[in-house]
């Protein structure tokens, strides 16, 4: 019998995930993505049309896309133009475009993630983690509260919590993803901007905590975000999702890789710098270390080849 994953978060890290997952046999795919996106093309399809956030949702399907067709390379094409201006094509991606038209024409996010799921016969699941059109705050140490997922990691401050304003309900699709799940998996991703955003959704903790079957897996961050995780160290990312999530981890996968010096300076020049994992601590969930990463383009990234590998060789998946 097959097993069922579920994977929350948002981006292209979550994208790497479903990249490498996608191509191990023996499971069900689900992926639950953020829609607080307000940045860039997708908040200014959103502004426009009053309509959930649709980037991370393109690079999800394109990741779970069967095969590399015309179309699943043609959903990140991005137009030139004037991306100032919101009647200008500048600066919007195709697969964009389609969603939020798609989402227009039905009146239904889900309808139109499945319709494009369809023509590219994604391997998997794609299921918002709400439908509502949300903005998300942060709270900073000092009390300031900060609107917008784009605007947050911009303060220069210290994230305490994020949240929204009103109560925000979770697709039923998510929520019965999570309760059949066999493993949740969240991460790669922004901390706050990515993954949290998910978790404080009403019935979306709820559900991953009374799933006392899963394995609830956190894939961590290599390199802290400037403006979003200064500083953090793998416990303090651990403690974040926890807070927010009202529940524990039961699995962190973090990589072995030895970083190259040369690569670790050019990201401490931009603010940015390796999470580190004391080794000393003792946690209640377990750690596993893996060979995750790339070094491709003078940047540290985990490898959807190296995560399939990692996954079905510690997890037995697969």
């Amino acid at each position: 019998m097959n097993k069922n994953i579920v994977v929350i978060g948002g981006g292209t890290g979550v994208a790497a995930i479903l990249k490498g997952i996608k191509n191990i046999d023996g499971f069900n795919i689900s992926a639950i993505i953020t829609v607080a996106d307000d940045g860039g093309s997708t908040g200014r399809l959103r502004a426009r049309y009053n309509i959930p956030a649709v980037g991370d949702i393109r690079n999800v399907l394109t990741a779970l896309a069967e095969s590399e067709s015309l179309l699943s390379n043609l959903m990140d094409y991005r137009f030139y133009g004037d991306s100032s201006k919101s009647d200008d094509i500048g600066g919007h991606s195709l697969g964009n475009l389609i969603l939020a038209a798609l989402t227009e024409s039905t009146g239904n996010i889900m309808d139109a993630i499945g319709q494009v799921g369809s023509v590219l016969r994604i391997k998997g699941q794609i299921i918002p983690s709400t439908t509502e059109v949300v903005d998300l705050y942060a709270e900073m140490k000092d009390g300031t509260i900060v609107r917008g997922e784009d605007s947050i990691p911009k303060f220069n401050n210290v994230i305490k919590r994020v949240f929204y304003k009103g109560e925000v309900i979770a697709t039923k699709e998510a929520v019965e993803a999570i309760d059949k799940a066999d493993y949740i998996l969240l991460g790669i991703g922004s901390l706050y901007t990515s993954v949290i955003p998910n978790l404080i959704i009403k019935g979306i903790s709820e559900a991953i905590n009374n799933n006392k079957e899963a394995d609830v897996i956190y894939l961590c961050n290599i390199m802290t975000e400037p403006g979003e995780t200064d500083h953090y160290d793998v416990d303090d990312h651990i403690q974040a999702i926890e807070k927010h999530m009202h529940g524990k981890i039961d699995t962190i996968i973090y990589p072995n890789n030895i970083i190259p010096k040369d690569i670790v300076e050019l990201y401490r020049q931009n603010n940015s710098d390796i999470v580190k994992l004391d080794k000393s601590k003792k946690r209640d969930c377990r750690v596993i270390k893996a060979d995750l990463l790339s070094f491709d383009f003078q940047q540290a990234r985990h490898s959807s080849e190296k995560i399939e590998q990692a996954l079905k060789k510690k997890l037995k998946i697969g």
